[in-house]
């Protein structure tokens, strides 16, 4: 895939990496300790309102992974670069998870406020099926022996599938839904602004430290394959 590439030398981590995942492992436990000891019970939901300080953040931040995603697609299909097609792959695996969690936390969050922990309500139905199609990419890599056929194939569910991402933010606002507008630091009271923001900064960092490590331990598995090959050929050529 990468003809100037050396897949045979280990990949170095970057230094700045386990930093950025301790601050943001830090920033999140302060973040929960303002929002759930500091900032006020809300006056119509009391404490559940506290779900948005997480439940709003990594949806968010789902959706900056699979931003990743697109681009990093886009540029596998434009360059040929393996490096392109690790980190679409290394991004689908975080939002993925993060995707898992906002539908788990919104159905926390749904079965006291709507008396149900799932409705046919076309924010969750959207969200249900941006997850789906992000798994669908998740099983033609595993299930795609050819490394060229398993990267296009991934770049071109990459690209699609990031069409269903403004189809899911804007969903409240084009259709008619139970599911309240999306908030912001902007939009909410000033007591919850602050828990809200150190989410926000926790999950930016978290998101660039779990996609980065996942994509350096990528980089490591692709390195000790071509070293297995490269081997196996050199004891074949040797016979």
């Amino acid at each position: 895939m990468d003809g100037n590439e050396s897949l045979t030398n280990t990949p170095v981590r970057p230094r700045w990496l386990p930093w950025l995942g301790w601050a943001g492992l830090v920033i999140f436990v302060a973040a929960q300790v303002v929002g759930f000891v500091i900032s006020p019970p809300e006056r119509d939901m009391g404490h559940l309102q506290k779900i948005m300080y997480v439940h709003f953040p990594a949806a968010i931040m789902a959706f900056a992974a699979f931003t990743i995603v697109f681009v990093a697609s886009l540029l596998y299909l434009w360059k040929r670069r393996e490096r392109y097609d690790l980190l679409a792959a290394s991004a689908v695996e975080v939002g993925v998870v993060l995707t898992a969690l906002t539908l788990a936390l919104g159905s926390i969050w749904a079965r006291p406020t709507w008396g149900v922990w799932w409705t046919w309500d076309p924010r969750l139905i959207t969200t249900a099926i941006l997850l789906l199609i992000y798994v669908g990419y998740l099983a033609i890599r595993a299930f795609t022996e050819d490394d060229d056929r398993r990267a296009r194939w991934s770049a071109a569910v990459g690209i699609l599938g990031f069409l269903n991402v403004p189809i899911v933010y804007f969903s409240v606002r084009w259709w008619r839904t139970i599911h309240q507008v999306q908030s912001s630091p902007e939009t909410v009271d000033s007591p919850f602004v602050l828990a809200l923001r150190l989410n926000f900064l926790a999950f930016v960092l978290l998101l660039i430290f779990f996609v980065g490590s996942r994509y350096h331990i990528a980089r490591l598995e692709r390195a000790a394959h071509a070293r297995r090959e490269e081997r196996a050929l050199g004891g074949a050529i040797h016979v």
